[in-house]
């Protein structure tokens, strides 16, 4: 056993000794050891061997459930008796077989945690996420606009914020407000006669403390272009307004987010991706060694991720393609002829049109390393395989042009995990105004939502799945009872990375774990 593996090892066994003392005293009401009968000693646990997987539970040419169960991960799990016997039940199962809605939970475990106590508080926010889902890339843009509005015009905006109910009617019209651009004391002057302005009179009262706050109009005056940059996005800002509320939320959700990022190098047009992809960071940010391969060759992810289909193939079985590390033009002649080729056939014209693709493939041809950086960080890809849509370019580029940035944030969970929350609450509250504006949302699912913003974002990856699984008794009390062990398997990332595998419900299977509360 090399070092790397030794310290992996030990990595996961530490941590899986946390998990299986939560699950024990919080899930099942007992305490067993966690892989060995000795105190103090961990035993070698044995690969596990299972009868030959069936059609069922892989497709011919996919090796991704034998692999998985051959992880040191799977094997420390599935020797468990408390996990063995969390995993038998049927909520646990539901779960599983859903690895987006699992790849939420391990990236959020608290705020589902706190939710699933209420089923029916879960039920009204999985409910408001699929309302909310034909929504999402307006409120996207419009996040993206006001995390971008903050990032480039701190002090000015926050001088605007401290009176909300003046910057929701510049919001509402904001090239209305252009003109002021080049001129602050023009500003200050229509502001303190606010009564008998057009724009202005409905709010009239904030306006005029507006113009009477010193602090606030020495930071416009400083920076008057923030109107203008309002006004170049006011069709997106427009939709925030609606909802005052969900708005000073929003706001607020900006302004942390974009402090936040910042003070980790991230550039603005950087915050502009990320706000626009929040999902997808949410989980990067629940796998940080994945991020970091994703940095360290984010112009070859980005030319993969233009083919969706071909990039979710290769992270759900990336220990396969290792080989073609040091040769692209293997890569390439394999993808052409994908329908001939094992562990791509099932995405056959996905490959090819890959491997037509020219400026893809010159992008791994100059960097073919990252098919062994997917290789050695397989659980963790194999995680994220089923939000690879959601690896779009445009979030990819992001990251390519701030590469280093995202190198040093993956090194740094709690700034890491903090930046994540602070974007899905700016998605939550930006969804909520979007939607109460197009009259998706009464009030009873804004102040649901409001009420638990992280959660929401994070159903906004599979509304569907999310309903689906809030009607489902079973999945809904094994959420309920089971808060602390979740949170413990989310705290480490290989446990996290396993839960969340498109594979692991079929290796479970395989294992038999499904009859191990009847043995």
């Amino acid at each position: 056993m090399t070092g790397t593996t030794a310290n992996n090892r030990k990595y996961l066994m530490s941590g899986a000794a946390i998990l299986f003392v939560a699950v024990g005293a919080y899930g099942l009401g007992r305490v067993y050891p966690p892989l060995g009968p000795s105190a103090g000693t961990i035993a070698p646990a044995d690969r596990y061997q299972s009868a030959q997987v069936t059609e069922a539970d892989v497709t011919l040419g996919d090796t991704s459930v034998p692999e998985l169960m051959q992880t040191d991960a799977f094997e420390l799990v599935v020797h468990d008796p408390n996990f063995r016997a969390l995993a038998a039940s049927p909520g646990f199962q539901a779960l599983a077989g859903q690895p987006q809605v699992m790849a939420a939970l391990m990236a959020n475990p608290k705020a589902f945690s706190a939710l699933a106590a209420n089923p029916s508080a879960f039920a009204g926010v999985a409910n408001a996420a699929r309302n909310a889902s034909a929504l999402a890339p307006q409120a996207h843009q419009a996040s993206a606009a006001l995390l971008s509005a903050f990032a480039s015009h701190p002090a000015a905006m926050q001088a605007l914020a401290s009176q909300p109910q003046a910057l929701a009617a510049i919001l509402s019209n904001a090239s209305a407000f252009s003109n002021f651009a080049n001129n602050a004391n023009a500003f200050r002057d229509a502001a303190s006669k606010a009564a008998s302005n057009a724009q202005m009179a409905n709010s009239a009262s904030a306006f005029q403390q507006l113009a009477g706050n010193s602090k606030a109009m020495q930071a416009l005056q400083a920076d008057p272009r923030v109107f203008s940059a309002l006004a170049a996005n006011a069709a997106s800002f427009k939709a925030l307004s609606g909802h005052q509320q969900a708005l000073s939320a929003a706001i607020s959700s900006a302004a942390a987010a974009a402090h936040q990022l910042q003070s980790l190098g991230v550039s603005n047009a950087a915050m502009s991706a990320l706000a626009a992809n929040p999902s997808a960071f949410s989980a990067l940010a629940a796998q940080p060694k994945a991020l970091a391969a994703i940095a360290a060759h984010s112009n070859a992810f980005a030319a993969l991720a233009s083919h969706p289909q071909a990039l979710a193939a290769i992270m759900a079985n990336a220990s396969s393609f290792s080989s073609f590390a040091n040769n692209a033009n293997a890569f390439r002649d394999a993808a052409s002829k994908a329908a001939s080729n094992a562990h791509m056939a099932r995405n056959a014209v996905a490959f090819q049109q890959l491997a037509a693709d020219n400026k893809a493939m010159q992008a791994l041809q100059a960097d073919p390393r990252v098919f062994s950086a997917m290789g050695n960080q397989a659980l963790a890809f194999a995680s994220l395989a089923s939000n690879a849509s959601q690896l779009n370019p445009q979030l990819l580029s992001g990251i390519a042009n701030n590469a280093s940035a995202f190198s040093n944030m993956a090194n740094n969970a709690a700034a890491l995990g903090q930046a994540s929350q602070a974007l899905q609450a700016l998605n939550a509250h930006s969804l909520v105004a979007s939607a109460a504006a197009a009259s998706q949302f009464n009030a009873a699912a804004s102040q649901a939502v409001l009420a638990n913003p992280q959660a929401f974002s994070a159903m906004m990856a599979n509304p569907k799945a999310f309903a689906a699984v809030s009607q489902n008794s079973a999945a809904m009390a094994a959420l309920a009872a089971n808060p602390k062990a979740l949170s413990a398997l989310a705290a480490q990332p290989n446990l996290a990375a396993l839960m969340a595998n498109p594979s692991f419900s079929a290796a479970l299977n395989q294992a038999g774990v499904s009859q191990s509360q009847a043995n």
